[in-house]
């Protein structure tokens, strides 16, 4: 049946498995482990959201290193041209929230300059059909990018950028609860956000 429908057997029958299944299932959900952001091969954020086919969603505050990627910008709306579904959140700049983050980070209100220059440069994204941006004002635990069934999870650190904070490399499994914690996460941020006009 759950075949049939596409779902997994655990949305269906969730207390079908057992605390330790679900343990075991989640820990194989784990695709790699980079213990900075700054570590991860250079080609894999494109590779990553080019094998996209249904979804891309990105949660963060400012993402500039992809803002300013005009190669992955020309991925993003090529894909949503295909039918992908293409959500960006990115931090209000006039958030109490995005303006802590600058003060613990020690870069001030130079987080609100960066949020500023990041919707400067998906500017041209803005107007195609099939991406869509808000803005969000939730304090910020990971930074969240999807592609499927697939999360890249960049951690935070107090006192440090999210580019020396680890990221998970997750993939849904069947049983597995610890992706769709992600996912829910940021359903409920994206409900929560502003739609840029």
């Amino acid at each position: 049946m759950a075949a049939h429908l596409g779902v997994d057997e655990d949305y269906l029958w969730p207390d079908a498995l057992t605390r330790d299944q679900i343990a075991n299932a989640s820990e194989s959900e784990i695709v790699n482990i980079y213990p900075h952001r700054w570590m991860m091969p250079s080609d894999m954020w494109r590779n990553y959201f080019d094998n996209a086919e249904r979804e891309i969603g990105i949660l963060v505050y400012v993402g500039l290193s992809l803002a300013e990627d005009e190669g992955f910008q020309r991925i993003l709306r090529r894909k949503a041209g295909d039918g992908v579904n293409v959500r960006i959140l990115l931090g209000d700049p006039d958030s109490e929230n995005v303006k802590l983050r600058g003060e613990e980070e020690g870069i001030e209100s130079t987080i609100i300059a960066k949020v500023h220059n990041a919707l400067v440069l998906y500017r041209p994204l803005m107007s195609v059909d099939g991406v869509e941006f808000r803005l969000h004002g939730t304090t910020l635990y990971n930074s969240i990018y999807r592609a499927d069934d697939q999360l890249l999870v960049n951690t935070h650190i107090y006192g440090f950028p999210a580019s020396h904070a680890p990221v998970l490399h997750l993939r849904r499994v069947a049983g597995g609860d610890m992706v769709s914690t992600y996912m829910e996460s940021f359903e409920r941020v994206w409900n929560l956000g502003r739609p840029l006009d």
